[in-house]
């Protein structure tokens, strides 16, 4: 196996199961096997580290010494609420610069990837940060706990609507995205399922603390008819029939080979893939395993056949090149030009992923970002309507305000990289550059192009500037 080849899986291993392998990881892992870096990998991320801001989260209520609650007055609510989004906005930047620069990159990967599949929206900011560190703790632990811890989640109960679920008057959102969209796939139940299910979760609802409680006397404890069986069916009865279906496995491990292989599925792959995911009692990091080991994960048609997610754009660039952001309030403005904002889901369903991330205006918004990055330029938009997901009415801020989230601060380090780069000679340096910045290369025409804009007049200026403009090609799009 040639060197550059060799390289390129490494890279590809690296995107997939992180954000993209730092110049110094990818050049320590030159001597070993693809087998022995996914270990590492998998080392990284064995322990668990939950998100979460320095200051306690509140939710509207508050706790006396007695132990009962006072509801906060109507001001104080609003206060909360802003506050509330505020957190959410902080969060939001603190998960990016962990993706960006943490160790953990496959079970931060991994919960970005549930974030999706469990996709759901609170204005809670207690709510939010528990949900994802339910998920974050899961991430690569077996599905069932995973499916069952999010199911009893207060972010979930609220978003699909299960805190109104009573046994007088049954709501079924949540029992029909339980099994549409996270377990069995669309087309495999009946209308006739989702109402036995959605009486069997009537009681599942939260406390004013935030926790999940089960409230008796709102729950259906007459018989249900659900698949096989009939009984007083619980909701935990329900959740592990799904998990004992094996349409569940197929479904799950579908959208899995999809996010981390190709977005066009090999039936024969997946369905192996699930058999075994099955067999695991669904353990996901045996699951994750199995794919970054195998041979055909690593074939060409796999490599640079995705393109990148917003935040993984963002992250894998700061990842890259040791990018902060001084004002980190940007990376909201950021992630909604793009279209994929953190803890903001389009709807249940999750984000759509694939082509769909790009669209005329957003490539060309993507273009121009690796410049506006590096030269802490200003953000070219300006939003007229309200944008909670950035902690604050954006149209009521005066100009100044508006600034912060326009005006970039980054300070890029490169000492590491450009000391590796600079060992190469002027006519070597485009190949070594592009064959650890792109994934799909580009032709000899757009490389002579980029050459001739590059900045010769030192070593350094030549590789900050042909670095900038090879990320700035649509091939980097892809991973």
């Amino acid at each position: 196996m040639d060197l550059v080849s060799k390289q390129r899986k490494v890279q590809h291993l690296f995107y997939r199961s992180g954000f993209g392998g730092t110049i110094s990881e990818i050049n320590n892992s030159k001597d070993k096997s693809l087998y022995e870096i996914a270990d590492k990998i998998f080392a990284e991320s064995k322990s668990y580290s939950p998100l979460g801001l320095d200051t306690p989260l509140e939710i509207f209520s508050k706790k006396k010494n007695d132990g009962t609650t006072d509801d906060f007055s109507k001001r104080d609510r609003q206060l909360l609420m802003q506050k509330s989004r505020e957190n959410i906005r902080d969060l939001n930047i603190k998960w990016i610069e962990r993706m960006s620069g943490g160790a953990e990159q496959l079970r931060e990967k991994m919960t970005l990837f549930w974030h999706g599949h469990f996709a759901c929206r609170t204005p809670i900011a207690l709510f939010c940060q528990n949900q994802n560190n339910t998920i974050r703790k899961n991430a690569l632990g077996k599905f069932g706990d995973l499916l069952m811890a999010v199911s009893k989640d207060p972010a979930m109960l609220q978003y699909l609507n299960n805190q109104q679920n009573k046994k007088s008057s049954p709501n079924e959102n949540f029992a029909r995205e339980v099994m549409e969209l996270f377990t069995l796939g669309r087309d495999n139940y009946t209308e006739f399922d989702i109402k036995e299910a959605a009486r069997a979760f009537t009681g599942w609802s939260f406390n004013r603390e935030g926790e999940f409680q089960f409230r008796e006397r709102i729950h259906d404890n007459g018989v249900k008819h659900f698949f096989a069986k009939s009984g007083n069916l619980s909701g935990e009865d329900i959740i592990n029939m799904l998990i004992e279906d094996r349409r569940t496995s197929k479904h799950v491990t579908g959208k899995i080979y999809k996010y981390f292989v190709n977005d066009n599925p090999d039936a024969e792959i997946v369905q192996d893939l699930a058999d075994d995911f099955y067999e695991s009692e669904y353990d996901i990091g045996k699951l994750m395993k199995k794919i970054f080991t195998s041979d055909w994960f690593y074939d060409r048609k796999n490599i640079g056949a995705k393109i990148k997610s917003p935040v993984e754009l963002v992250a894998g660039m700061s990842r890259s090149f040791n990018i902060s952001f001084r004002n980190p309030k940007p990376l909201l403005a950021i992630q909604k030009s793009l279209g994929q904002v953190l803890f903001n889901p389009p709807n249940v369903s999750g984000w759509a992923g694939g082509k769909s991330w790009i669209d005329t205006s957003s490539l060309v918004y993507r273009l121009k970002l690796p410049e506006i990055i590096f030269k802490s330029s200003s953000l070219d938009f300006d939003y007229k309507e309200d944008l909670p997901e950035m902690g604050e009415d954006y149209s009521e801020l005066s100009k100044k305000e508006r600034r912060q989230y326009k005006q970039l601060k980054t300070k890029t380090d490169l000492k590491e990289y450009v000391g590796y780069f600079s060992k190469f000679g002027e006519n070597k340096m485009m190949d070594e550059l592009s064959g650890y910045l792109l994934q799909v290369p580009a032709d000899e025409t757009t490389n002579r192009i980029v050459k001739s804009y590059s900045d010769d007049s030192s070593k350094e200026n030549l590789i900050e500037s042909l670095t900038l403009r090879i990320i700035s090609l649509p091939e980097y799009q892809l991973c």
